[in-house]
């Protein structure tokens, strides 16, 4: 044997037979493994919960068999759409509900028998303005050293496919909305990772060379030009996955016959400006529940936007009673609204129901799960991560809600495209809420007034909705 090597595994033996002389550094010791199994064999119905588990699904064994009857249905108030939308394998979900609350308010005001947005169309500025707002943060943080968190985080975030409600604001406010008929889904749109990808690596690869610009002594002006440079070849990779937006496309408006009313040539800004025409921005707000932090106060997500000239993300922070105050008005006004949730927690989307008691995995696995909407947040093990449309209420008895009904993106999945959420999964799981500024009360109005609290973009509550 080589001599270093036996050296080697002698020194590793020493230090195993140090680290086991050690039985309370930490570490599992064999007579922690012989308890544990001793445990495990006393534990009641081992066998059979085993033989269960290892064969079937767990949410399969772990669901309420008392919530397996049929999903109902009936609201006391509830908005009506006509189509239900599917984002397919994308993170687009944010889009896709803010031009469906839009897409419901143009039908209802022009007698619309039909109308899907395109997605696709917006979809393609979002991707140009968020490698745009990139590129110029690695500009703007040329000057801090390679491993300043900040600059750490643009290499970390440099593109998504992700967003929330300041995207769908600063993105139509910008660029208008056409038909879906005029920029149809391409299979890069429905299917959106090796897009992704490949703009990601390159973002990437031009954000070091900026940086590297900076470092040798380059001009602002040389700069930016470069920069230029970089979007334009985002930008055809972005045409030639997407396709090249219109800037202005003749459009058949129909009725409920199918028989043309009119034909116009529209740009995408003519087309939302008489269809639609809201000011997303300055008319609507966004709402937060976050138990972690200060209620009746208002923040702001520095560097959290999808447009470098747009704004950034900026909420109130309140108590659910206030949102679903606000919120009831609302449906009761007719109005949708884009609300966002952690879908995934106590959820059966087929059956389209989310429901804090559909799952019991304490009785299943012989324990309990029982931290609090804070202490999930606190240890990042729940958050905001899909956005759907909020259309319905029902109100009991006694005047209060006890369960919602949500629009989903995710084509004719649930109930019809639907999902109906407890009043209770509402109050653990709903994140984040966009009103228009007509419901606000008097408390909430006042929120609105306050300089906002800036808080950094890598706060785990503030990841993009998909």
């Amino acid at each position: 044997m080589n001599k270093f090597l036996a050296l080697s595994l002698l020194s590793l033996m020493g230090a195993s037979a140090v680290w086991a002389a050690k039985p309370d550094d930490g570490a599992i010791t064999q007579e922690d493994l012989k308890n544990y199994q001793k445990q495990y064999s006393e534990f009641p119905a081992r066998t059979a919960l085993h033989n269960a588990i290892v064969n079937n699904g767990i949410n399969d064994l772990a669901v309420n068999a008392d919530l397996r009857g049929p999903v109902d249905m009936e609201f006391t108030h509830r908005i009506f759409s006509k189509g239900i939308t599917n984002q397919r394998s994308s993170g687009r979900c944010w889009l896709f509900t803010g031009l469906n609350v839009l897409r419901a308010q143009m039908m209802a005001e022009h007698e619309l028998p039909k109308l899907e947005l395109s997605q696709n169309y917006n979809f393609f500025y979002d991707q140009l303005e968020k490698s745009n707002l990139f590129l110029q943060g690695i500009i703007d943080t040329a000057t801090l050293p390679d491993d300043d968190r900040k600059v750490d985080w643009l290499f970390s975030n440099a593109i998504n496919d992700g967003g929330q409600y300041t995207g769908v604001a600063d993105n139509i406010l910008k660029y208008g909305v056409v038909p879906i008929e005029v920029m149809p889904e391409t299979n890069s749109s429905k299917n959106t990772a090796q897009m992704r990808q490949i703009l990601g690596w390159k973002l990437k690869e031009d954000g070091l060379e900026l940086r590297q610009m900076k470092k040798d002594g380059k001009s602002d002006k040389q700069i930016a030009a470069r920069k230029k440079e970089m979007l334009s070849e985002i930008y055809r990779i972005l045409a030639l996955n997407l396709g090249e937006p219109p800037t202005e496309f003749t459009w058949v408006r129909r009725d409920e016959q199918s028989q043309p009313v009119d034909t116009l040539t529209y740009t995408p800004q003519s087309f939302y400006q008489k269809y639609a025409g809201n000011d997303l921005k300055n008319d609507y707000f966004m709402v937060m529940n976050d138990p972690t932090r200060p209620y009746y106060q208002l923040y702001e997500i520095e560097f959290d936007r999808h447009n470098y000239d747009g704004y950034n993300w900026t909420y109130a922070n309140l108590p659910m009673e206030d949102i679903k105050e606000m919120a009831i008005e609302s449906i009761k006004d007719g109005q949708m609204m884009y609300f966002s949730c952690d879908v995934g927690k106590c959820s059966d989307r087929q059956r389209g129901i989310m429901d804090t008691d559909i799952y019991d995995y304490g009785a299943l696995f012989g324990t309990t799960f029982g931290m609090d909407k804070a202490q999930r947040i606190q240890t990042h093990a729940s958050g905001s991560t899909h956005a759907m449309t909020l259309v319905g209420v029902n109100i009991d008895e006694n005047g209060a809600p006890d369960r919602w009904l949500v629009e989903n993106s995710w084509g004719d999945v649930g109930q019809n495209g639907h999902m109906v959420m407890t009043d209770k999964w509402f109050d653990e799981y709903m994140f984040r809420l966009v009103l228009n500024k007509k419901f606000l009360t008097p408390k909430v109005a006042e929120v609105l007034k306050q300089t906002p609290t800036m808080l950094p973009p890598w706060d785990p509550m503030f990841a993009d909705e998909e």
